[in-house]
């Protein structure tokens, strides 16, 4: 029998460590953004990798706090602690070490138990994972895998409440037409929607016109995903099947300050990477959270605790991949920096399921997705 070839870096050297560290961070670099605007960095030290929010990626009209910017922050961190577990690495994982210093959202450092074994599937996904805005089927995610989804939110301090209730569902879509709304009588919203919008897929960031709807004239779906199309050149059908009786689910957590925002990134991200991993794929609807009166109104639904995301959830033609930023602009103090980021994979196809078109009443506005 022939030996096996020797690991280049024995696993558990400093070299290991820092070779796994830079893999992490472009796995990292695959999450989910507001926006697609990928408001982070990655710094490499030979001890550790800092993650930190990068301020001047915050959308001012739609995120004054700063929120959705931390969540962001938090999809990308679970990302590394994926592709670690994947390594057969456990990390130590320090959030908001520095109070002194609110851009460092997390310190990742070398631990020494075990990996923990449910995360490494996930890595293996994430690639696969992206935000869709196609048209959905009828198919809604059975109680079964909404148990082991609950679980998996949990394990990241959050919790994962569906929308069941018929009146509850309304609620939901009456709440996103009135948020959305209210966003698109804003002009300010409108400008800085607009700046992150249409983009060419070169530009590394934003969202571009392919992945959106076309939206022109008066839209029907009950929940509906935001206009992102204010050019008119949106490569989407028009009609999402965005409706009611579609699986809804918010995810929550205990408080609603910095670490909560970060864990409930975290929460955001496993879950999608669950979803992706059963070919489910998820598309966030975030006005009503965006504003504070539909999110108090909204907080009904998930009370005691604070919601920090909604998610439809369906079976739906394949996402394109949206760009991603230079790796040299997002992961500093690397021995590769030209190195390229792991290739996004286009979601494989669901299986054919007939055409179902929902009735649904027309909207006062329009609305929805965030996230790219």
């Amino acid at each position: 029998m022939r030996a096996p070839t020797p690991h280049p870096h024995p696993i558990g050297s400093p070299e290991a460590w820092r070779e796994a560290l830079e893999v992490a961070a472009d796995h990292g670099r695959l999450a989910p953004s507001v926006h697609n605007t990928q408001p982070w960095v990655f710094a490499l030290f030979p001890d550790r990798l800092e993650v930190r929010a990068d301020r001047s990626r915050q959308l001012a009209v739609l995120d004054p706090e700063g929120r959705e910017l931390v969540m962001s922050v938090g999809a990308a961190l679970f990302g590394v602690r994926a592709s670690l577990a994947a390594s057969r690495l456990a990390p130590e994982v320090r959030r908001l070490p520095d109070p002194d210093d609110p851009d460092l959202l997390a310190t990742v450092e070398q631990g020494s138990g075990a990996p923990d074994p449910a995360l490494a599937p996930l890595d293996r996904v994430t690639a696969r994972r992206h935000t869709n805005r196609h048209p959905f089927g009828p198919e809604t995610v059975p109680a079964e895998d909404l148990e082991e989804l609950a679980a998996a939110v949990a394990a990241e301090d959050a919790v994962l409440v569906p929308v069941r209730a018929a009146q509850q569902r309304v609620l939901v879509g009456e709440l996103t037409r009135l948020a959305d709304l209210l966003q698109n009588a804003d002009p300010d919203y409108r400008d800085e929607l607009r700046r992150w919008t249409g983009q060419s897929p070169a530009q590394g960031d934003g969202v571009p016109a392919s992945s959106v709807p076309r939206t022109a004239g008066p839209r029907t779906d009950a929940v509906p995903v935001r206009d992102f199309d204010l050019r008119g050149t949106g490569g989407l059908p028009k009609q999402t099947g965005s409706g009611v009786d579609q699986t809804l689910l918010l995810l929550a957590t205990a408080q609603d300050d910095v670490l909560a925002w970060l864990r409930a990134g975290e929460a955001l991200q496993r879950l999608l990477l669950e979803l992706t991993r059963r070919d489910w794929v998820a598309g966030p609807l975030t006005q009503s959270l965006e504003v504070p009166e539909t999110r108090a109104r909204l907080g009904e639904l998930t009370d005691p605790f604070v919601p920090q995301m909604l998610l439809r959830v369906g079976r739906a033609a394949p996402a394109e991949p949206t760009a991603r930023r230079p790796r040299r602009a997002v992961v500093e103090n690397s021995s590769h920096p030209d190195a390229p980021a792991v290739p996004r994979q286009p979601a494989p196809a669901p299986a054919p399921t007939p055409a179902v078109v929902r009735p649904a009443p027309v909207p006062d506005g329009r609305g929805g997705t965030t996230w790219g």
